[in-house]
């Protein structure tokens, strides 16, 4: 970036400045502390400077926006074309409720749907089932049939919203629930936009809603990713997921490394289906967290692409930049949210928002202020959903490209957080011989990951046990507003047995024999190593349930318990 003269002259003036007028004011001055570091404990220098961008090269390390390595931005034009999309999840009790909340944003001026699910749902189970009691409804949405995707998405025109859905272990079932009801509708294949969460790494490592073993869970993404890239082609057969990761207390890197190791994972299982990477990879998404130390996420965001496009290429011999280029959704940070004086988290969500946006996302949820005490209210939503649209229309920051671009810290930290993810993915390499899917797969089964995140997990929360890491409310600042009244949103306690009643009628009024055709072709299916995907929609058309689809994968792979990592 600089020639060796004036970099010799500025290194100069630079140890003139360290030695004269920084030297003598921290005589009288101390710094607050002695090391300054992230909230991933990455430690940061007092001032950055041309010294530490001597070695980037433009061309090969920023580009241009919309070009390969992408680390300036994955479209040429990108928030002076269209804003991101404004994503908010939603999802709470029954199918009706959720379908009232949709409605809501989007008069509210939400740009696309995504849908969280019970833990019924999440782990395959009805909501009739044992293992159902005292969850239905509870965390998320509560779905069991196709009749509760009928009315989930009553009045939204499956052809003009995008969707998306945070489900893993049952992402094949809830698929082919979307898949029915589009056909149900005329709704032709090709038009349906969204995605579909279907990251079951992800789940092993971080999350473990999973209802079945890694291996055989894998089989399963191979089948969506085939599935889609034939019938419904501009759906994206994964969002994966770093999001868990770092809410269980993983570092930056940790969350990015484990994300694209996970992208690799899938990638490579895409060809052993015989697919094209040209053809499959650009209906991959991912979805990140944006935690609140700004610059450190912005610098993640930035390295995640250089890295993904650089992958694709030199590993997978990708030809396109549609393959190459990285897209991503971006969820503030659900664990910086405080139940003490809760309004700070408006302010903690909007910087979160902010450097989601300057690190070039393509769709943001913002947390509402109450999550810390319940399901977002209305009105928590309501703040969220401004939140985005006042930095969209009115900060300025969307008006230019990639502003901190060039910034001397910005590009240093981009390189220091590329070069960690480079040092973890490297490890789980050399897990898989080679393959980064043997590699993931051996990760989980190890204990690897889970290690890796107690690890950082127990740092951090002794910086702040220690007041290291400052928390507003929390170990600082904390006189008055803990008793803020606020309008918290409550569960209805009839939703469990409403749910139940609604299923009861749906199995009494169905076909028993055309279920029980579907579910024996789908046994069949499983067993002669088909790719179960058509089955499982002509399954979710006779009302056959979530469980009962369930019930056939476990009976034949079983269900899966956690090693653990001690």
């Amino acid at each position: 970036m600089f020639d060796e003269e004036r970099l010799r002259e500025f290194l100069e003036a630079k140890g003139d400045w360290e030695e004269g007028t920084l030297g003598e004011w921290l005589e009288g001055h101390p710094e607050r502390k002695e090391t300054f570091e992230t909230l991933s404990g990455y430690e940061r220098e007092r001032l950055y400077t041309p010294e530490d961008v001597e070695d980037l090269d433009y061309e090969d390390d920023l580009g241009f926006p919309g070009e390969p390595p992408f680390t300036r931005g994955p479209y040429p034009t990108m928030y002076r074309g269209r804003h991101w999309t404004h994503r908010q999840i939603a999802g709470f009790e029954t199918a009706e409720e959720t379908n009232e909340r949709y409605k809501y944003l989007l008069d509210q001026g939400q740009t696309g749907l995504s849908t969280d699910f019970d833990h019924p749902t999440l782990t395959g189970y009805d909501s009739d089932d044992e293992h159902s009691e005292g969850e239905v409804g509870r965390i998320g949405v509560a779905i069991d049939t196709l009749d509760d995707f009928e009315d989930l998405f009553e009045d939204i025109p499956l052809d003009e919203v995008s969707t998306s859905m945070t489900i893993n272990s049952p992402a094949p079932i809830l698929l082919a629930f979307y898949v029915a009801l589009a056909d149900q509708r005329g709704v032709d294949r090709e038009k349906l936009r969204g995605t579909i969460q279907n990251s079951i790494f992800k789940e092993f490592i971080a999350q473990k809603t999973y209802a079945l073993p890694p291996r055989p869970n894998i089989k399963l993404v191979e089948d969506v990713i085939e599935y889609c890239t034939e019938e419904v082609p501009n759906w994206y057969w994964a969002n994966v997921s770093g999001y868990h990761t770092r809410e269980a207390g993983g570092t930056a890197a940790q969350e990015a490394a484990f994300t694209i190791g996970a992208g690799m994972g899938y990638v490579e299982s895409g060809i052993k289906r015989n697919l094209d990477p040209d053809e499959f990879a650009p209906r991959m998404s991912f979805f990140y967290v944006s935690q609140t130390d700004f610059f450190e996420e912005i610098a993640k965001f930035r390295a995640v692409r250089r890295i993904w496009a650089r992958l694709m290429e030199d590993r997978y011999g990708a030809k396109t930049d549609a393959a190459r280029r990285m897209r991503y959704h971006v969820q503030t940070a659900g664990e910086s949210l405080t139940a003490k004086q809760p309004m700070v988290n408006i302010a903690r969500t909007t910087i979160q928002a902010l450097a989601a946006v300057l690190g070039g996302c393509q769709s943001l949820h913002t947390n509402g202020y109450d999550e810390a005490l319940s399901i977002p209210s209305e009105d928590a939503m309501r703040i969220a959903l401004r939140t985005q649209q006042v930095i969209a229309h009115e900060s300025g920051v969307t008006d230019t490209i990639d502003p901190l671009g060039g910034s001397y810290y910005i590009e240093k930290a981009t390189d220091e957080m590329e070069a960690r993810i480079l040092e973890y993915l490297a490890d789980i390499e050399e897990m898989g011989e080679g393959s980064m899917r043997e590699g993931m797969l051996r990760g989980i089964e190890s204990g690897y990951f889970e290690q890796e995140i107690v690890d950082s997990s127990y740092q951090w929360e002794k910086r702040k046990a220690e007041g290291d890491l400052k928390k507003v409310g929390v170990n600082c600042y904390t006189e008055g507003g803990d008793d803020t009244e606020i309008e918290l949103f409550q569960a209805n306690p009839e939703t469990e047995e409403r749910q139940k009643e609604r299923l009861k009628r749906v199995k009494e009024s169905r076909d028993d024999d055309l279920v029980e055709e579907r579910i024996d072709a789908l046994r069949e299916a499983v067993e002669n190593d088909e790719n179960i995907m058509p089955y499982l929609v002509d399954a979710a058309k006779a009302y056959a349930t979530e469980g009962e689809m369930m019930g056939v994968l476990r009976d034949k792979y079983g269900t899966y318990e956690d090693p653990g990592v001690f």
